[in-house]
């Protein structure tokens, strides 16, 4: 591949379509670029998912795809990526090709390249970028859809247009997320360090929700009828129950995650201590 196009990242959401983006690729990207060759500066690789009829892409899966690049082209293995392909359809023949992905803080003159690739492979493919370095951990990842610009028969440009992205994610692959984010991470919290630091986000946020309507009583800020009905109906989903009994469920509730985290410890020492009485006995 020649790099002769010429790259326009152009911030919009007039294309109608809107991507969703499961952790399970994000944690496939990072481990890609991870295991990296030295000379890589970027990895790149294939997106699995479905496309809904309202436009919305769902990202579900992914695959590493070798390439090589420079300054002035880009060879991409065109046979790994086919034989992923089909490994992964035999698999979960509903996941199809929606995009690809790759590594770094936005788009360069090469993904114009290999988004043409892409494009011959599915209709309007989508370009996931994730910054691994987590240098800003607001706009780390992006999701992209292209046009061509053209004039008379002649293609000009490949234009970027940005599309909203949604990761989904439940509170305990959230806290994976946010350790992904940090340079350097001493040990990895144990399930009670993270159900002690989903209890303070959950507080930090309940704090922000009793700031913003004591502004609004106060008049400090202007009310806002949809925040007001979507505050109303969080908490008419909440049980009324007395303090007593709440205290009561939680502590249960804790005891619960407690007998379970020693049950499994105790049937880890056992398998260890069966294992290390079996291999004593193959050598006697």
């Amino acid at each position: 591949m020649a790099a002769g196009q010429t790259v326009l990242q152009i911030a919009s959401t007039s294309t109608g379509l809107s991507a969703k983006l499961h952790p399970t690729v994000l944690f496939n990207i990072c481990d890609s670029y991870v295991r990296r060759n030295d000379q890589a500066e970027r990895v790149i690789g294939t997106l699995l998912g479905s496309v809904s009829a309202d436009g919305t892409v769902d990202i579900r899966n992914s695959y590493c795809v070798p390439h090589n690049e420079s300054s002035d082209q880009v060879a991409v293995d065109i046979d790994y990526h086919r034989n992923m392909y089909e490994l992964h359809q035999r698999v979960n023949p509903k996941e199809v090709i929606v995009g690809w992905y790759s590594t770094g803080s936005g788009v360069s003159g090469s993904s114009a390249l290999i988004q043409d690739f892409y494009s011959r492979e599915v209709t309007n493919p989508v370009h996931l970028t994730v910054d691994t370095r987590f240098q800003d951990i607001e706009g780390s990842i992006r999701a992209y859809v292209s046009t061509i610009l053209s004039l008379g028969d002649r293609q000009l440009a490949a234009q970027f247009h940005e599309i909203p992205l949604d990761l989904r994610m439940i509170e305990a692959e959230r806290v994976g997320f946010d350790l992904l984010k940090k340079a350097i991470v001493d040990k990895l919290p144990n399930d009670l360090e993270g159900l002690e630091a989903t209890m303070e986000r959950l507080l930090a946020l309940i704090e922000d929700v009793f700031k913003y309507v004591d502004d609004v009583v106060h008049g400090q800020i202007a009310p806002d009828n949809n925040v007001g009905r979507y505050l109303m109906d969080t908490m008419a989903a909440i049980p009324k129950m007395s303090s007593d009994s709440f205290d009561k469920l939680f502590n249960d509730s804790i005891q619960d995650l407690l007998l379970v985290i020693y049950l499994a410890g105790l049937t880890k020492t056992q398998l260890t201590l069966a294992e290390k009485l079996n291999t004593a006995a193959q050598i006697l």
